[in-house]
């Protein structure tokens, strides 16, 4: 199992026991439909890729995660986070491309797999610009696959007639780690502050802790 597998496995089960219900309320998503988004990425994984040439789309890896992000960013509260994410997103791909540039390519040199450590640099950079947690979740994924595509221009533009396979080929371990890293990290920071906050009889400023609404379940 990889480690992308295993954390949807283990945010499945912490989704069955109530633990994240806190963080999909503040996402505006239900324990049914976060329960069925994980099995669809686990499904869409499986599925053949859709070939378009010279892209071809993982379900699981590519397009059910983009979905998600368009999802959030409509239902976003404030404009503002909206534009958060987007701008966040493009400035994550710069990272994460960057990165992979600098990043050796002999295996003897190599201590953790780049893809993890690209999907790691995904979730903090996203977790930095996306403030709330739905920010930083489009910031973390969309950041990833975009950083994909801008590698595969690079060739194309060099002359290398070379496939992108986007959310495919190991991509998918990045795109679930850096969203859940991105949210994770989102949601420690700002629990962290808000206990501090409280602590010391304060409200918290809500430029550095997204604390959206609870909605009521029906």
């Amino acid at each position: 199992m990889t480690l992308g597998s295993f954390l949807l496995s283990a945010l499945a089960v912490l989704v069955l026991l109530g633990v994240g219900q806190r963080v999909l309320d503040r996402m505006h998503l239900r324990d049914r439909t976060a329960l069925l988004l994980i099995a669809a990425l686990f499904v869409g994984g499986l599925i053949p890729d859709i070939d378009l040439g010279m892209v071809r789309l993982n379900i699981g890896g590519a397009l059910i995660p983009l979905g998600v992000c368009v999802y959030l960013l409509v239902t976003a509260d404030e404009t503002a986070e909206r534009v958060r994410g987007i701008a966040g997103a493009v400035i994550t791909s710069l990272a994460v491309y960057l990165l992979g540039r600098v990043m050796p390519s002999e295996p003897e040199r190599i201590v953790i797999d780049p893809l993890y450590i690209c999907g790691i640099t995904g979730g903090i950079v996203g977790w930095l610009l996306g403030r709330s947690r739905r920010g930083a979740f489009i910031c973390g994924v969309l950041g990833v696959l975009l950083a994909d595509i801008i590698s595969a221009v690079t060739v194309w533009a060099g002359g290398v007639s070379q496939k992108l396979v986007l959310g495919g080929a190991g991509l998918f371990d990045s795109v679930v780690i850096s969203g859940f890293l991105a949210v994770l990290l989102c949601e420690l920071v700002g629990e962290t502050l808000e206990r501090f906050a409280r602590a010391r009889g304060v409200s918290p400023d809500p430029q550095r802790v997204r604390m959206p609404e609870r909605k009521k379940r029906k």
